[in-house]
């Protein structure tokens, strides 16, 4: 300040307090008027505002760099490739994977385009512009090409950012490397392919084993049904007189067959429960009448060692809903069991009771032998006995107890054994008291009398009405009756018939006058119409086209050959058997006739729906499995004949019918018999459906007479 310098200092001033604070001082000489100094003027400012603002910023500044390096630290360590790109896609900066990446420095990337780092540039420039376009791009697949060749696949994932006023600044891009995850992918695509291909072959093996099963059943039931067929008319003498030995060694060809048709059986339900394709149909089940129906199967093995059996059921479970075919399989096959190995004179018990509040549990008690603790994990195993000694004193497959335990467990149930060496078993199983059903396609039964022509009585005197409807539904048609004339007509315009028998005296309208109106229009035209009257004028009917004029009293064959003689087969004296298999054909003919049916036996589908167009049958007897054309194809040509569609018809076969087959089979077969099956379920089978009445025919012989 003496040399005339004006400086500025920093000190710090110290309060009377003591207290301290920073200044700016600055400090200029004072001179009189010959320059010499007088003094010295000191102006001090407090600094400590600017002092603070200076530390803030320091620490501002320190933050910013410590952020841009955490910031850059981030980007560094990120294990995906970063980049960002200006709007025309030219690279501003990059990350250490992205120099690994592409195998370039990151002065090398900086400013160079983005597209010339991958495999295909357009794509990769379409990458850019679609982010423009977009904001954003998510997981798009580029392969980038690194400077030594090395490819590398990549998912990108980009978005646009800007700067703080919102101005477009670029694109920031993450690349990701997906090589390995494309491997696995195409491993997974490969293994996927194999597993297809795998499954593929798992269900041709499966279609061919069910294919096979069907076969076996078809190729094992056939013969054996000739054989028990033709042993059973054999032994109950329906061929001729047999000696007592033929008839005894009969007896055991029978006993022999059926218990080989029982094996083959188990087997293919064996085989049906293991694919899933056993079918279960619930019903409400009266558990008494069941095992009834199942004791008296057994009554003969029973009291062939006077074995004693007790039965309990309690009230609680007398009636359930379950599957009553499967429920009574599983009961006969303990039973059996037991019977089996309970020695003569010997007891067995069957109890069923309540289990908890769902299910019910059936037990089977014997006195027998017994089993082995070491024994009981080889219970209900597919083909074992326990030991071979046992198998030569107790014959059998092993079947039954794994065809038990594997039905049981299908509906839903368990089972399990308790035994004593030397003093006897418990067997038992665990059901629910609502068993699980599987939708199964039932062939309807037809609310037909015979199946047979659909005829229309028109007749007012009680007596003759009752005594044309007798004559008819005796012979297996199917009658409607009209006791005067306006029903008469009603029903002609309503339904068509395959023949008409019209009295001439009727109450309200003269017979002319409805014979007009049924030939003038309706479904009914072209009906073969029948006089039925008490005049022998042959010129009543003149001028109308009737096919026959009948004169009261007529007797009931007058009546059905004028049917016959009009195309209206008198269906309850023919059955339609069409089978491939000579030796079933022969059984079938010789069971029909002693049962007093018409048998027409024919080989081949041709030739059966000719014979069907010339008569048409009461029913058919139909096999499903013959060369060139099916029982199918027989069934579809069949339904088309005039009148057939009343025809009932019964599957006789030995095939196991799927359930596709089973629905095929609804609207166009009425029932369903295996062959193999004892002769008399066929028999029953058919008059279900065709109702024979040798004693009605009798009685209207009798009241003809008289």
């Amino acid at each position: 300040a003496s040399r005339g310098i004006e400086d500025i200092y920093e000190l710090t001033y110290i309060r009377k307090d003591g207290s301290r604070f920073p200044a700016v001082v600055s400090v200029t000489a004072l001179r009189d008027a010959q320059s010499a100094i007088i003094g010295y003027l000191l102006i001090g400012t407090d600094n400590t505002a600017r002092k603070q603002v200076e530390a803030d910023q320091k620490q501002l500044d320190q933050r910013l760099r410590d952020q841009q390096f955490y910031t850059r630290s981030l980007i560094e360590s990120n294990i995906d490739a970063l980049m960002t790109t200006n709007p025309s896609g030219i690279i501003t900066d990059v990350n250490k994977q992205m120099e690994a990446l592409t195998g370039c420095t990151r002065d090398e990337l900086i400013g160079a385009p983005f597209k010339n780092y991958f495999t295909d540039p357009e794509r990769a420039e379409t990458t850019i512009k679609l982010v423009l376009s977009e904001k954003k791009v998510t997981n798009y697949e580029l392969t980038a090409r690194a400077r030594d060749g090395k490819e590398t696949v990549v998912s990108y994932n980009a978005t646009t950012f800007y700067d703080r006023d919102r101005r477009l600044q670029g694109v920031f891009a993450a690349a990701r490397d997906i090589t390995e995850q494309k491997r696995l992918e195409e491993q997974l695509r490969h293994r996927s392919e194999e597993l297809e291909e795998q499954n593929r072959r798992v269900q041709e093996a499966n279609r061919l084993k069910s294919e096979f099963l069907a076969n076996m059943s078809h190729e094992l039931r056939t013969p054996l049904n000739g054989i028990i067929g033709f042993s059973e008319l054999l032994h109950d003498g329906k061929a001729g007189a047999i000696a007592p030995t033929q008839k005894e060694y009969l007896g055991d060809i029978l006993t022999s067959s059926k218990h080989l048709l029982q094996l083959i059986n188990d087997v293919l339900d064996l085989a049906k429960v293991e694919s899933g394709k056993m079918e279960f149909q619930s019903e409400a089940i009266s558990l008494e009448k069941l095992l009834g129906e199942v004791r008296d199967v057994v009554r003969p093995l029973m009291s062939k060692k006077r074995l004693k059996i007790d039965t309990f059921i309690s009230p609680e479970v007398a009636s359930i809903v379950s599957d009553p075919a499967k429920l009574k399989q599983v009961l006969y096959n303990y039973l059996s069991n037991a019977i089996k190995f309970t020695p003569d004179g010997g007891q067995i018990a069957v109890r069923i009771v309540p289990d908890g509040a769902n299910c019910f549990l059936l037990e089977v008690e014997d006195t027998g032998i017994g089993i082995k603790q070491d024994d009981m994990s080889r219970l209900f195993v597919e083909f074992q006995q326990l030991d071979a000694s046992m198998a030569k004193q107790y014959p059998g497959t092993g079947l039954g107890l794994a065809l038990t335990k594997r039905i049981v467990e299908a509906m839903g149930g368990s089972v399990g054994v308790r035994s004593t060496l030397n003093k006897g078993s418990v067997f038992f199983a665990v059901m629910p008291r609502t068993g699980r059903a599987t939708a199964r396609a039932e062939a309807p039964k037809m609310a037909l009398q015979a199946g047979g022509p659909r005829i229309l009585v028109i007749e007012d005197d009680a007596e003759d009405l009752n005594y044309l409807l007798m004559a008819l539904t005796g012979a297996g048609y199917n009658v409607e009756t009209a006791a005067n004339g306006t029903i008469a007509i009603e029903r002609c315009r309503e339904h068509t018939f395959d023949g008409i028998t019209l009295d001439l005296q009727l109450p309200d309208v003269n017979g002319r006058e409805v014979l007009k109106a049924i030939r003038s229009k309706g479904m009914n035209r072209e009906t073969p119409v029948i006089i039925v009257t008490v005049l022998s004028d042959k010129g009543v009917a003149a001028g109308f086209a009737v096919h026959e004029i009948l004169v009261k009293p007529i007797r009931p064959n007058e009546l059905l050959a004028s049917l016959e003689r009009a195309g209206i087969i008198d269906g309850a004296r023919s059955i339609l058997v069409v089978d491939d298999n000579p030796k079933d054909l022969k059984l079938a003919e010789k069971t029909l006739k002693d049962e007093g049916y018409r048998p027409l036996c024919r080989s081949d589908v041709d030739g059966a729906l000719e014979t069907a167009a010339k008569e048409l049958p009461a029913a058919v007897i139909l096999d499903l499995m013959m060369p060139d054309q099916d029982g199918f194809d027989f069934l579809r040509r069949f339904r088309k004949l005039p009148r057939a569609r009343h025809v009932p018809v019964i599957v006789w076969s030995g095939k196991d019918l799927t359930k596709t087959e089973r629905q095929k089979l609804v609207s166009s077969a009425q029932g369903i018999v295996l062959k193999g099956d004892e002769p008399g379920t066929l028999l029953k089978e058919l008059e279900s459906h065709v109702l024979r009445s040798t004693a009605v025919k009798t009685a209207l012989e009798a009241k003809n007479a008289r």
